[in-house]
């Protein structure tokens, strides 16, 4: 057995954080002290965030690669999601890499997705270091936050030499990185640098081999066709080589590479070798899946394929039937939206795509509603439209016994929410593990709770706690069934006919519950237009017009003013609809609806026990 040689010219290393703790900011500060740009160029913050989406919410949603040159090295680094949703793209973007630095921020300290990430990172056997950012935060406090790092590491099981990791601090929006907490007389990221080069090991390979390269990310372009992205293990490969790939059941698939690309800053260049250790992008690679082996034709050996965890939410894609369908969408028929989803799971590991027992029905399982919400709004900005139901958890069923995803739920509030928060938790079947008061006025709370009660809560949360209250959760894993829990302890007002809503309609509606259409907006049967102040649904006509006649009333005509409808988000609405209801998704509405639009055949349908 030859031994594993490094290759010191190249290091890899994936960027891991909680959301918001800073990792795409960093990344724009290694950029421009990398001598990436040119003195003058005109840069955009947050370079790697490249899609509409993630520039709107101000989060990572796909992990994305780019590369800077020090001292000769090629450092590869690999931007990942912070967001638990989209663990399927931290679990690709690991497998590329061979280090890892572990953002935290100075006041919040290691977060729930923080420990997803770090778990997956030393599962893989990544060397860590850790930076802690934000350090010219008021609140700031370093040596508590380095503690609960430590205690975050031995609670997952760290080696003792994952656990003497290098220390740095950092101010990332200022490009700023030193050893010691106080960063003043620092001007630049240069002992970043250097810690990488001195602590990450160069990838290493066997020399006998013959290349090998595991598919991590897929790509397309317009010009050449799918893409393969990934980390080539060993040997080197050339353009126009003959490869072939091996799939999932070891089938073999030839390949001719057209085109093989590397990272230089954030953009592809053509390159006509690479090494082992390189983190490449083949194109001509048709019929290539994530987690499949690219090899040398005459020495085919497959790599272990990218592992993920089990989907945890199913949610149900529908056509629109409704009476508006067609009118704004461009993509509304059933094969269109069931192609396109097909090639969301061929890029996104995370989610899976199933026919579901209706005619016209997909079902979609991914990691959590968030997830599912994003591949919503992307598709209705494409142009599609269509109907999506209601989040439903995955059960299991082990030895007879129900199973159900459980979330672990951290709280951070002000003292006097503290009950409120733990009355509406223990509704929804959570149980509190820990409490932290330090007697500052804010509380830190554990609870382990039903992924399915957490749907739709953190809207209350946000209420509840008059915005000021921080909410986090994690995929504990399955436990037993907790019992039965209503979605919503509201009832829907239900618009009984088609026509436009019409301002005095909607001020007789108002003491009925809070509404959700404005004066002049479109509405038909079976739409759902606010949500009613009892538990039950009330069919309500939006349209009524005021009865004109020729006396005067006692008092003055007055000019109806109403309450400021609310708008429902996309993510709102998902959470909203109960069982029978669903979410009507076009590129210009979010209109929320019941499954069966005639009030007659739902009243049939309805059991005879709720009249």
């Amino acid at each position: 057995m030859h031994e594993l040689i490094r290759n010191e010219k190249l290091r890899n290393i994936a960027i891991i954080a909680h959301v918001d703790h800073g990792k795409t900011t960093l990344v724009d500060a290694m950029f421009r002290q990398s001598g990436v740009f040119r003195a003058n160029q005109a840069v955009e913050e947050r370079l790697m965030d490249n899609l509409d989406l993630e520039r709107e919410r101000g989060i990572t949603i796909a992990a994305k690669n780019c590369s800077v040159i020090w001292k000769g090295v090629r450092i590869n680094i690999i931007d990942t999601p912070g967001h638990a949703d989209f663990g399927g793209e931290v679990e690709r973007a690991l497998s590329m890499a061979d280090g890892a630095i572990l953002l935290v921020d100075a006041s919040e300290g290691p977060l729930p997705q923080t420990r997803f990430v770090l778990k997956k990172a030393l599962e893989g056997g990544l060397k860590i270091i850790v930076v802690i950012n934000k350090i010219d935060r008021q609140d700031a406090r370093p040596n508590e936050v380095l503690n609960e790092i430590y205690d975050l590491l031995i609670d997952l099981d760290a080696t003792d030499e994952q656990l003497e990791f290098p220390l740095l601090y950092a101010i990332g929006r200022d490009g700023i990185v030193s050893k010691e907490p106080d960063c003043s007389g620092k001007k630049d990221l240069f002992v970043l640098f250097d810690t990488i080069l001195n602590e990450i090991p160069g990838p290493a390979f066997k020399p006998e081999m013959d290349f090998q390269m595991l598919v991590s990310d897929l790509g397309y372009s317009d010009y050449v066709g799918r893409l393969a992205i990934g980390r080539i293990h060993n040997g080197s490969v050339r353009v126009k080589d003959s490869l072939v790939a091996i799939g999932e059941k070891g089938e073999i698939i030839p390949l001719k590479v057209s085109k093989l690309q590397i990272y230089s800053g954030a953009k592809l260049t053509e390159t006509d070798e690479a090494q082992a250790g390189d983190i490449v992008v083949l194109a001509g690679v048709e019929d290539v899946k994530i987690g499949d082996t690219i090899c040398n034709r005459l020495a085919p050996a497959a790599l272990p394929r990218i592992r993920v965890d089990e989907p945890t939410v199913s949610m149900n894609f529908l056509i629109n039937d409704s009476p508006f369908s067609g009118k704004e969408g461009k993509y509304v028929q059933s094969g269109r939206i069931k192609e396109r989803l097909e090639k969301e799971a061929l890029r996104n590991v995370a989610i899976r795509v199933e026919s579901s027992g209706s005619r016209d029905g997909i079902t979609v399982k991914g990691r959590g509603e968030f997830q599912l919400a994003i591949i919503i709004e992307t598709m209705r900005r494409e142009g599609y439209e269509f109907c999506v139901g209601r989040p439903e958890v995955i059960f299991r069923y082990e030895n007879g016994v129900k199973m159900e995803p459980i979330e672990k739920l951290m709280v951070d509030c002000e003292e006097s929410f503290l009950g409120v928060v733990t009355e509406k938790l223990s509704i929804r079947k959570g149980k509190m593990t820990n409490m932290v008061n330090k007697g500052k006025g804010r509380v830190r709370m554990e609870f382990s709770i039903p992924s399915r009660t957490l749907i739709g809560y953190r809207d209350e949360f946000l209420t509840d706690t008059k915005g000021t209250g921080i909410m986090n959760s994690l995929f504990d894993g399955y436990g037993e069934y907790r019992g039965d829990c209503l979605s919503r302890y509201t009832g829907s007002i239900v618009s009984d006919r088609q026509g436009k809503a019409v301002p005095y309609a909607l001020y007789n509606l108002e003491p009925r519950g809070q509404l959700f259409v404005l004066p002049g907006d479109p509405v038909y049967e079976g739409m759902i237009v606010g949500e009613h102040n009892r538990g039950n649904d009330i069919n309500v006509n939006a349209c009524k017009e005021k009865k004109l006649s020729n006396m005067r009333a006692a008092g003055k005509d007055d000019n109806v003013i109403l309450t400021p409808a609310r708008q429902m988000t996309l993510e709102q609405a998902i959470a909203f609809i109960r069982e029978d209801e669903l979410v009507e998704v076009t590129p210009l509405s979010i209109r929320m609806r019941k499954a069966v639009l005639s009030a007659q055949k739902r009243h049939m349908l309805r059991p005879r026990t709720e009249e």
